[in-house]
């Protein structure tokens, strides 16, 4: 495996990402938060940026896209569904497309929801997924365009990729959602051990992100939407998993914990 990854904050909650091929020297940027830290990071690893790797439309993700461009020279993909609104987009694809990377094949997974156009890249040789605002470590996004529907069904083929796959997300939320998953599993022990662990970092100034799919799976109740105590906790004990997940999301819009 050549690839090497530099994750760096951006704006107040954002991370930039850099994946970087040593053998090629191609280098992608998942999303472009703001266009200074990237190109910063840029500098100090002495990569040249080749790719963009847009997820969604949000201006928190593609504001820095032209300026980037601007000094790089880089090539930006993006979904075809919202490519009137990512600035500077080049390639548009779409849900089961592939390409190539430096040799590794990046498949493209629609995760409508958040946006309704929203993609996820996922690198299956390399383990490795780029999920953008779907999902998050302990949490999921806000259902801003689609519907409930939509996002459970986006959550779940996230949850659906192979349990060693680690997740790369647009925002350091956790100690947010950590909140949150507790007041729905106060006695999943693997939840409460990974708090630990969470609040260490954050308390020492560190990303709890990326995380696993596994992590995800065993605390994250948005992807626990068929585990008793998420039903109990959504008060349908009896609900299909859709039903759960949309009844745990309408309350975690609501938290105040």
């Amino acid at each position: 495996m050549t690839l090497e990854i530099v994750q760096f904050p951006c704006l107040s909650d954002n991370y930039g990402v850099l994946l970087h091929d040593t053998a090629s020297g191609r280098t992608a940027s998942i999303d472009v938060p703001e266009a200074a830290p990237v190109l910063a990071a840029l500098a100090e690893k002495g990569w040249t940026l080749t790719d963009i790797f847009t997820t969604h439309h949000h201006v928190d993700h593609v504001q820095g896209n032209l300026e980037v461009k601007a000094a790089t020279g880089c090539t930006i993909t993006g979904p075809a569904d919202e490519a009137d609104r990512i600035p500077g987009i080049d390639i548009t694809v779409k849900d089961g497309d592939s390409f190539d990377f430096a040799g590794q094949t990046v498949r493209v997974i629609t995760t409508p929801g958040h946006t309704l156009g929203h993609i996820i890249y996922h690198l299956p040789d390399a383990k490795l997924a780029f999920v953008g605002d779907t999902l998050f470590a302990l949490g999921c996004g806000r259902v801003l365009e689609g519907t409930l529907e939509q996002m459970f069904e986006s959550v779940e083929k996230v949850g659906a990729l192979p349990s060693d796959t680690v997740l790369y997300c647009g925002h350091e939320y956790t100690e947010a959602n950590l909140r949150f998953a507790l007041s729905i599993e106060p006695d999943n022990a693997a939840l409460v051990t990974r708090g630990e662990e969470i609040r260490r970092l954050r308390a020492a100034g560190q990303p709890t992100l990326p995380t696993t799919v596994a992590a995800e799976r065993s605390t994250n109740p948005f992807l626990r939407s068929d585990a008793p105590s998420v039903r109990a906790a959504a008060g349908l004990p009896d609900g299909e998993p859709a039903e759960v997940f949309a009844a745990t999301r309408r309350a975690k819009d609501v938290f105040k914990g």
